[in-house]
């Protein structure tokens, strides 16, 4: 029962969606009269991402004042887990740009805010920072918004126990804006329900075959990445033992990630397997717990995922080198930075509908894909942290960790 608690709400979205869709499908046009609930929902996720994006992420870094740097350590985590994720969001990149998941079929005109017109250097300044103050606390400018609340976030920790109050009042401020979402999320299977009728019903059951094609797309790419890199990465761990280590261990993570679909949750089994896997105590247990909220390899793979899908959706061109290296670093920003921070996901994707000038109704395009992929993506976030723990030893201790294991009988 409790497993099956983690699954109930997802379903519950799942099926308004698909009831939305039928009734898209049979009323067609006329679907139209049910737009205004799903702006309903949409007008209440937009006012909420600005305070929410500002107490979470200054809260974060505000209240990181007891974290030690564990030196050698926590540097090649950090390595490990950019340079995993990197790889993850790149690959993705290059599938969808072989496999279009949305093809001709299904393209919506919209107005897209965001100009091509200038050159890299000005998209760049225009990107992460803004001209006044007041500019900062809108939805158009999310990452000046999130730069702003990481650099508020770490004066309030410079400053000592004269910032410890404000920290408390923005540790707390953050809670009660992560409960207003959840009540928020109470509105909506109706307000889903209602704006994919109005949307299916405007351009047609060929959307749904798009979701489908890219669900398709992301769930086999999940399994070549979990058989062929986890196994590299495996090997550049530990050799041939380190990949028999690897998948002898796995079967439980690999289960509990997915009965739970929570990183945290899949923790003490993923120290359990650790052990097993021969990693020394001081860097599992470092290593591991970071990793469950600021390592998401196949939230990586879903960023990008999102990113191509709106710009097939919306028809607008992939290609220029601004748009795909800022696809690269929302997708990194995803894994490594938006993963430790609640409602982290829906930050990212509120990041994604601004930073590219989508209208509003693109948000509830790309959080629908987040539902669909929140399984797969959860199991290759938990596996990926037993791997990275692994690289991380083979780069404290050298190529021949396990042999020195074996030889000195060292009880971890």
């Amino acid at each position: 029962m409790k497993k099956w608690k983690n699954y109930l709400f997802p379903i519950i979205l799942l099926c308004s969606i698909l009831l939305g869709c039928i009734l898209g499908i049979i009323l067609g046009e006329k679907a139209n009269i049910l737009k205004p609930f799903g702006e309903v929902f949409l007008n209440l996720m937009y006012t909420i991402v600005v305070p929410l994006v500002f107490f979470t992420i200054s809260s974060s870094v505000a209240n990181m004042v007891d974290m030690k740097r564990l030196g050698k350590i926590l540097k090649y985590v950090f390595l490990v887990f950019f340079i995993t994720s990197a790889i993850a969001a790149i690959l993705m990149l290059l599938v969808l740009f072989l496999i279009d998941p949305v093809g001709k079929g299904t393209i919506i005109k919209d107005t897209i805010t965001n100009s091509s017109s200038t050159n890299i250097g000005e998209q760049i300044v225009a990107a992460i920072t803004v001209s006044d103050f007041k500019e900062l606390f809108s939805k158009d400018h999310m990452l000046p918004l999130i730069i702003f609340s990481c650099l508020f976030g770490i004066a309030t920790s410079l400053i000592g126990e004269k910032g410890r109050g404000i920290a408390n009042g923005l540790n707390a401020l953050s809670q009660i804006m992560m409960k207003l979402v959840t009540i928020i999320m109470y509105y909506a299977p109706i307000g889903l329900a209602a704006y994919f009728a109005s949307l299916i019903g405007e351009f047609g059951p060929n959307l749904i075959g798009s979701y489908a094609k890219s669900m398709v797309i992301y769930y086999l790419l999940c399994v070549v990445y979990f058989l062929v890199f986890y196994t590299i990465y495996a090997y550049v761990a530990g050799g041939k033992k380190g990949v028999r280590l690897f998948f002898k261990h796995q079967f439980p993570i690999t289960v509990t990630s997915l009965a739970t679909q929570s990183s945290l949750a899949s923790l003490p089994t993923n120290l359990e397997q650790t052990e097993k896997m021969k990693v020394p105590k001081d860097i599992r247990e470092v290593t591991l717990p970071i990793g469950a909220t600021m390592h998401m390899e196949g939230s990586a793979m879903a960023a990008i995922l999102k990113i191509v899908f709106l710009f097939s959706v919306f028809n607008q061109p992939f290609t220029d080198l601004f748009t795909i290296s800022t696809a690269i670093l929302i997708a990194v920003l995803s894994a490594v930075v938006m993963s430790g921070i609640p409602g982290g996901g829906l930050i990212g994707e509120m990041l994604i509908v601004s930073l590219y000038g989508f209208p509003p109704e693109a948000f509830a395009i790309i959080a629908t894909i987040g539902w669909l992929v929140d399984p797969p993506a959860t199991c290759l976030n938990v596996t990926g942290d037993s791997v990275s723990a692994m690289l991380v030893t083979r780069c404290v201790e050298g190529k021949d960790w396990l042999k020195k294991k074996e030889k000195t009988k060292i009880s971890y």
